[in-house]
């Protein structure tokens, strides 16, 4: 079984984090969160790995992953180009599958319990499909899959304006070579793209056998800020405790908190878990629960809450800074002088500010 994850994405309402970078080189509790669907793909077996590009920044995507043996599998990159939809990122890759079953796997997604468990047995079986599902509250967002007594899938509806499920598709799939002839069969969608549930439809309606399993535990597509924070909460709630930094006297570090090689947390400082602060950081101020320090950042004085730094900045103010995400070779600080008290903003597209 070969592995497919889709990475082309442009990331628009991740903006302005994805004006510099791709949205899945994001990270979540100092890890990107495409290194989650890489890790996922590797731990259920599957070391052999498409990994789809679009236009935005691919090279930045290959400096990351590489050829993969960081990670213990082998990486062939794919362009896609423009997206043009999920089932249309598939199309490129067949050359890839060949004769294969696959995996396919969005990149901007993250579930809690891993995959192993819903690969078991795909291959041997006489389903053409198999889709992994999630009750939700709002399934007008999603694909939605109707379900028999058996568990087997009888139709599916992307963002339906009256669904008659609450079942939601979470972003994999296991495919058998027939999908891609289901691809060839439909047309664009209003959107413009090649929908995957179009496709999947199209082996039901030719008789083909889909099937699905219910995810239990948590999953989250990290396509919105409130996303990538909500995410980095769950993580960080199963993080390990782990010093490899220095810890001056005086300083106070309470619950679970890792902390990189070379950081220091200076005289004064407040550590509430769970926190994760990378390599050379360091830290005089109050850093609190469910928040990740990416590697060379400095923070000075103020209190920081429930954020992700991705790194390489510095926080030098005495404000309290809550639920934010703040990018790669950030500068927050204080103003000196005693002139009149104004904010000088430069703010990417669809930010939000609250003061």
């Amino acid at each position: 079984m070969k592995g497919l994850i889709l990475s082309g994405g442009h990331g628009t309402r991740l903006r302005p984090l994805t004006h510099t970078g791709p949205k899945q080189l994001i990270p979540i509790a100092n890890k990107p969160v495409l290194f989650y669907a890489i890790e996922d793909l590797r731990d259920a077996g599957v070391t052999d790995i498409g990994l789809i590009l679009g236009t935005n920044m691919p090279e930045k995507l290959k400096d990351a992953v590489g050829d993969g043996s960081k990670f213990g599998v082998n990486i062939t990159y794919i362009m896609q180009g423009e997206p043009r939809g999920l089932a249309h990122a598939v199309a490129v890759a067949e050359d890839f599958i060949g004769e294969d079953s696959f995996i396919m796997y969005l990149g901007d997604n993250i579930l809690k319990s891993g995959i192993t468990e819903f690969v078991e047995g795909f291959e041997e079986s006489n389903y053409e499909a198999r889709i992994l599902l999630q009750k939700v509250e709002n399934p007008r967002q999603f694909g939605v899959a109707e379900l028999n007594g058996n568990g087997e899938v009888t139709h599916l509806v992307e963002k339906p304006e009256e669904p008659k499920s609450d079942l939601a598709l979470v972003g994999i799939y296991l495919f058998k070579k027939s999908i891609f002839d289901s691809i060839r069969s439909i047309k664009p969608s209003w959107r413009g793209e090649l929908e995957i549930t179009d496709a999947i439809q199209k082996l039901l309606d030719s008789e083909s056998k889909v099937d699905s399993h219910i995810v239990e535990g948590w999953w989250k597509d990290t396509g919105k800020p409130e996303d990538v924070l909500e995410a980095n909460n769950l993580i960080l709630d199963a993080l390990k405790t782990c010093n490899n930094g220095e810890i001056e006297k005086g300083a106070k570090v309470r619950g679970r908190v890792s902390i990189g090689k070379g950081t220091v947390i200076r005289k004064g400082s407040v550590i509430r878990g769970p926190v994760i602060i990378g390599e050379n950081c360091e830290i005089d101020a109050y850093v609190g629960p469910y928040t990740a320090v990416g590697d060379n950042t400095k923070i000075t004085g103020g209190e920081i809450e429930a954020s992700i730094i991705v790194g390489d900045s510095i926080i030098a103010c005495d404000e309290r800074i809550v639920e934010s995400l703040i990018g790669n070779h950030s500068r927050i600080v204080s103003s000196n002088d005693r002139l009149p008290k104004g904010r000088r903003f430069v703010i990417g597209e669809n930010s939000l500010v609250n003061l």
